[in-house]
C-alpha cells in the first residue's frame, strides 16, 4: 500500500467544506463522552424522521429477517437503530480524535490472548458493520498492530483523513483497497493481522447465494479464499456499545477450527451464521441501512422495489 501523503491539491477551495467539516468533528471528539451519547440520540431521532428511502430499507430488512416480529417490536427496533447511527456520527471522530486516556477509559477489550497465540501466523480479524465498527478496530490497535481493509472514499480530503484516523492508535498499521487482493494475501503470508468485514453485496461477481436470516444473500467468498491463500487464521471479533454512557466492550472470539473446509457455499453458510450469532446480540447496532439483498438469483424479484434509481454522479478530477 502506498505511504499517506498529504496532496497540496486537497487545498483547493472545493475541499474546504470537507476541512470544515473536519476541524467540526475533532472539536465533537474532545467533548464529554456523556454529551457525545446525547447529541447522537438526538440527531438519531431526527434522521428517524427524515430518513425517507434510507428508513425504509432499514424497515424492510427487519421484516426480511425477523419475520416473527410483531410490527410494533420491528418499529422500536427501528428508531434505536437510528438513534445508533446518530451517535456514530460522533464515535467516529471519537474513535479517531479522542485523548488515549479517555478511550482507553471507556473501552474494554477482552480476548487478546487469541491474537498473541497466533505466534506469527497470519489472521483474518472477522468483524461485521456494527455502527460502532471504528471503535472496535481502534481498540485492538492500540494493544497490536492490525491492519484494514477499506474501500477508497470519492472525496480524496475525506479519504486522506479516514486513512490517517483509521491508523492513529497503531502506528505499526496499514491499509488496503478492499480489491487489492495480492496485496492482502502477501500479508497474510507475511504474518499480519488483517481487519476483514465480509457482511456487505458486493455484487454477483465475488459471491455466492448462501442463507442470511433464511434469506438467499449474495455472499462474498474472500473470507475462506484469503485464509487459504495467505495460510491464515479466521480470527472474529464483535463490539458492542454499553447503555449509557458506560462505553464499549470488544471481544475477541478464538480461532474457526477447521476453516476453509474447501467448499465455498458451506464456508458461506458458517460465516453468515456466526454473523447471525452477532447481530442477535445487539440488533439495534448493525448497519441495517445497507441493502443486504440487493442481488438477487437469477429469477427472483427484486426486494426493494420502492427505491428509485440511482444516478450515476461523475467523478470530479481531484
Amino acid at each position: 500500500m502506498e505511504p499517506i501523503r498529504f496532496n497540496r491539491s486537497f487545498l483547493k477551495p472545493r475541499y474546504w467544506s470537507t476541512w470544515l467539516g473536519m476541524g467540526l468533528w475533532w472539536l465533537a471528539a474532545q467533548l464529554p463522552f456523556g454529551l457525545l451519547m446525547a447529541m447522537g440520540r438526538l440527531v438519531g431521532r431526527t434522521l428517524y424522521f427524515v430518513g425517507g428511502q434510507r428508513r425504509r430499507i432499514v424497515e424492510r430488512n427487519l421484516e426480511l429477517c425477523f419475520p416473527h416480529w410483531s410490527p410494533h417490536k420491528r418499529d422500536e427496533l427501528v428508531r434505536k437503530n437510528f438513534e445508533s447511527y446518530g451517535i456514530a456520527l460522533f464515535e467516529v471522530p471519537f474513535a479517531w480524535w479522542a485523548p488515549a486516556k479517555r478511550f482507553d477509559r471507556l473501552v474494554r477489550v477482552e480476548g487478546m490472548e487469541h491474537i498473541a497465540d497466533l505466534n506469527g501466523q497470519g489472521a483474518l480479524l472477522m468483524a461485521i458493520h456494527f455502527t460502532t465498527l471504528e471503535v472496535g478496530g481502534q481498540a485492538i490497535g492500540r494493544f497490536f498492530p492490525i491492519d484494514g481493509m477499506y474501500r477508497p472514499h470519492n472525496n480524496p480530503v475525506y479519504d486522506y483523513v479516514q486513512r490517517r484516523g483509521r491508523l492513529a492508535r497503531s502506528k505499526a498499521s496499514e491499509v488496503y483497497s478492499r480489491d487489492d487482493v495480492r496485496a492482502v494475501a502477501r500479508a497474510l503470508r507475511n504474518g499480519h493481522v488483517i481487519w476483514y468485514a465480509p457482511d456487505q453485496d458486493y455484487g454477483r461477481r465475488q459471491s455466492i447465494f448462501a442463507p442470511f436470516f433464511g434469506v438467499p444473500a449474495a455472499t462474498v467468498t474472500a473470507t475462506g479464499r484469503f485464509a487459504q491463500m495467505g495460510k491464515a487464521r479466521v480470527v472474529p471479533f464483535s463490539q458492542v456499545r454499553l447503555p449509557g454512557a458506560a462505553g464499549y466492550r470488544v471481544t475477541v472470539h478464538p480461532p474457526l477450527e477447521d476453516f476453509p473446509v474447501g467448499d465455498d457455499l458451506a464456508d458461506a453458510v458458517r460465516i453468515n451464521t456466526l454473523i447471525e450469532d452477532f447481530i442477535r446480540q445487539q440488533p439495534d447496532q448493525y448497519l441495517w441501512a445497507h441493502r443486504r439483498f440487493k442481488t438477487r438469483p437469477p429469477g427472483q424479484e427484486p426486494l426493494y422495489t420502492f427505491l428509485k434509481p440511482r444516478k450515476r454522479r461523475k467523478r470530479r478530477a481531484a
